[in-house]
């Protein structure tokens, strides 16, 4: 059994995770809405509980879990940040940065666990941590749709 490879697949979860949950914290800052503010509040506190379960997977395996998002996610932000101050965006086009988001996530999952050589304890924590961003995927999307309707 290869714990190496278990451990960076979970620590690249990791980090993909913790830039959701900035990503959800980012938008409850700036969405208009009260409601919207409170469902990316929940939702970032939902990614912060799937990062502490797979950072515990990562030390079951003795590995060192990652604990920071990417720069790539950071930058991202500052890009949303610009677009929204220069075209004044709401919370359809923030809604639809945080189902983007969701896919991009939603699909590293589903990636990881297709891996092959991945062990029997990272599966089982990357399974248990995919049912929770498949939930938050499909709620995104579905709050998505609704703002669609609605326009």
């Amino acid at each position: 059994m290869n714990n190496d490879h278990d451990v960076d697949i979970l620590n690249g979860l990791i980090t993909t995770t913790i830039d959701s949950a900035q990503g959800f914290e980012h938008s409850a800052e700036h969405a208009d809405a009260g409601r919207f503010r409170e469902l990316f509040q929940e939702f970032a506190r939902e990614r912060r509980e799937v990062v502490s379960g797979l950072q515990q997977a990562v030390r079951a395996l003795g590995g060192t879990p990652n604990d920071d998002g990417s720069l790539k996610a950071d930058l991202h932000r500052r890009w949303i940040d610009l677009r929204d101050a220069i075209s004044g965006g709401g919370d359809k086009e923030i809604i639809e940065e945080v189902e983007r988001g969701e896919d991009y996530l939603k699909a590293k999952y589903e990636k990881a666990l297709a891996d092959g050589e991945l062990g029997a304890a990272a599966r089982d924590a990357i399974s248990a941590a995919y049912t929770s961003v498949r939930a938050g995927h499909d709620r995104a999307s579905q709050l998505k749709h609704s703002m669609e309707g609605a326009a």
